[in-house]
């Protein structure tokens, strides 16, 4: 691999690209925007539309031959970073990387349809899911006549998804969702299911004898790997935002005639939560243009929990109003505790990682 792709800086493109992600959310998604809408409908695929048609972000990682941008994976983590920040409520993470990175090898006509934004794609695999145990939460087949039936729990993105892509035996099956919401053919369903994560809905998906048309084979594990690697940018988004936010608010609150932030006790606690979300950057940048099994395995084991520690120290350290629902604080927290259990929880992935550089475990 060249010097110029291992680098950890942002280039140029990547940082335009930041921007107008940024400069839309904050028009269009700010945190208290998202709150307002979380209990009643919280997905916005008016802000999707917009991200997907006039950004472009839907067909990044889609070869220009097929209608996409021919981006890398660094700048989809861009995006990925900047969503995090917003606890943006669209579906890039499920449609445009893990349901695409499913499809590339095929080179699908959906595609097309996916990098223009006129339709989303959910792949049928537990979120919680991961490379390790690829078939975690699913229960599918494909009988004689192309049917697929079963059951897959869990499923991210598959509420708002007009194509699910279900991979059963080593192939890759596209169902039309008018068909899995119990269409006239077949029975079925996409039923929403209670989740940690108010801006990111799961459901649970069932498949009774539906019309599928088999688009190719499918590397389950690898798509997961390469999910897994970009979602250690979504979770440095969050960590991100929970420390801005939260120096922002020790340098304007005041106790005893004085900063909250200038109380030496403060200072060593966000300044130990800076270095952790300086490393997070390095594991999610390095996962991003090496989506090596090592490189996932190290940015996911680093990633999920310095997410969790940045939004439990901004609750704290906003003190009561930290802990009340008219704050945003809580979607953060929420956001990074369901990410720490997505695509491998971090214990999955240190016993993979150790496994990988042959550390010996215990005899």
């Amino acid at each position: 691999m060249s010097r110029d792709r291992m680098t950890l800086l942002y280039t140029d493109v990547e940082e335009e690209l930041r921007a107008a992600v940024r400069g839309v959310l904050a028009d269009r998604c700010p945190p208290a925007a998202v709150l307002k809408r979380a209990e009643s409908e919280p997905d916005d695929l008016d802000l999707w539309k917009t991200l997907a048609g006039e950004i472009g972000v839907a067909g990044l990682l889609i070869p220009e031959e097929l209608g996409g941008a021919g981006a890398s994976a660094s700048e989809a983590a861009v995006v990925l970073e900047e969503l995090g920040r917003g606890v943006a409520p669209v579906p890039f993470l499920t449609s445009a990387v893990l349901a695409t990175r499913a499809l590339l090898p095929t080179r699908d006509a959906l595609l097309g349809e996916l990098a223009e934004g006129r339709r989303t794609a959910a792949l049928a695999v537990s979120f919680a899911a991961s490379p390790y145990r690829p078939e975690r939460g699913a229960s599918l087949s494909v009988d004689g006549a192309g049917r697929l039936s079963g059951s897959v729990t869990g499923v991210a993105g598959a509420d708002v998804a007009d194509v699910l892509l279900a991979p059963v035996d080593g192939g890759l099956y596209a169902v039309e969702t008018g068909a899995a919401e119990g269409g006239p053919v077949t029975g079925g369903a996409v039923e929403v299911v209670p989740s940690l994560d108010l801006t990111r809905p799961v459901a649970t998906v069932t498949f009774d004898r539906v019309s599928a048309r088999r688009v190719g084979a499918c590397d389950l594990t690898g798509v997961l790997r390469f999910g897994a690697g970009l979602l250690a940018s979504e979770q440095l988004g969050v960590a991100e935002w929970c420390l801005d936010t939260t120096l922002a608010y020790v340098k304007e609150r005041h106790q005893f005639a004085r900063p909250v932030g200038s109380f030496q006790a403060i200072k060593h606690r966000l300044a130990d939560l800076w270095l952790d979300v300086v490393r997070a950057r390095a594991a999610a940048r390095s996962a991003a243009a090496d989506t090596s099994a090592v490189t996932v395995a190290v940015a996911q084991s680093w990633n999920s929990g310095v997410a969790v520690h940045a939004a439990e120290e901004a609750v704290q350290l906003h003190g009561g109003i930290g802990m009340t629902w008219e704050h945003p604080l809580h979607l953060f927290l929420k956001r990074a505790k369901a990410s720490e259990i997505a695509l491998g929880t971090p214990g999955d992935h240190r016993e993979a990682l150790a496994s990988l550089v042959d550390v010996p475990g215990p005899e």
